[in-house]
Order: C-alpha cells, then sequence, then structure tokens
C-alpha cells in the first residue's frame, strides 16, 4: 500500500478543560457499553485502572490508553506530561494489586514499574511514548500490569 493509499492515524483527542467530568463520564460509558466509547473517543483502546489511594485508601479509577505484551497490559505514567507524576502511579507504588477493566473483561493485577532494561522492548507497544516525554523532564515511567 502506498502512503497515499495509507489510512490516516487519528489526531489525539482534545483535552477538555474540566478533564475530572469529562473522564467520570468516559468511564460511565465505557462500563455501560463494555468498554464500547462513541464520539471522539469511539475506537480508542483504553482501559479503566483502579486503583487504592495512597493517603486516603480510597478506590480511585483513571482512564488510560495501553499496549499488550502477551496478556500483560502495559500504559504509561505521563500525567500529559506534568513534572510529577500523576496519582494512579503514586498509588501504585504504594499498593501494587490494582484492577483493570478492558473490554467486557475485569481483572485483578499486580503492578511494577518497567526496569531499565524493558524499556526499549515495552516502548513501541505504547507509540505515545516519546510525544509524552518531550512534554516533561521527569523519566515518563512505563508500568506493567500482570495479572494476579
Amino acid at each position: 500500500m502506498s502512503e497515499e493509499q495509507s489510512t490516516p492515524r487519528r489526531p489525539p483527542a482534545q483535552v477538555p478543560t474540566d478533564i475530572k467530568a469529562f473522564n467520570r463520564k468516559l468511564i460511565d460509558e465505557f462500563r455501560a457499553n463494555r468498554g464500547q466509547l462513541s464520539g471522539q473517543m469511539a475506537g480508542r483502546t483504553l482501559l479503566l485502572l483502579t486503583t487504592t489511594g495512597a493517603k486516603s485508601r480510597k478506590e480511585r479509577t483513571v482512564v488510560l490508553g495501553f499496549g499488550k505484551d502477551g496478556n500483560r497490559f502495559v500504559v504509561i505514567a505521563s500525567g500529559n506530561g506534568a513534572p510529577k507524576h500523576p496519582a494512579w502511579y503514586v498509588n501504585l507504588q504504594a499498593s501494587p494489586i490494582a484492577t483493570v477493566e478492558a473490554g467486557p473483561d475485569k481483572v485483578k493485577v499486580r503492578a511494577r514499574t518497567a526496569r531499565p532494561d524493558e524499556r526499549e522492548r515495552l516502548t513501541p507497544l505504547v507509540p505515545y511514548v516519546e510525544s509524552q516525554q518531550k512534554l516533561t523532564s521527569r523519566e515518563i515511567p512505563i508500568v506493567v500490569l500482570e495479572r494476579s
């Protein structure tokens, strides 16, 4: 297939001004439709990750893009290039057992940060790692979620 015939990549979704409200709506739609989303998020490869708050001990759910490495999920702790790690990553460092919802499946996982020797192999599984890394000076962790 020539470059002229190749399927264009979807542009990244616009980041809404009220990200918490957007994510709540997305989580509700994801659960109601067994992982199928509509609108600007239709067809995207997303999962829900539920962690236990490091301080609050309350369950917190976030929406993440992911890649697969066999039966493991691979995500990045970018926080859209924020200077600090996202709260969900801090939560996993305190308590690595979490729940992943991917499509209709809901599984318990154990999270770990990819070792330096794994980064090169895992980076292509989440294609936006490099673009997110350009937004921050901290190294964005690659997180492996293994079924427990």
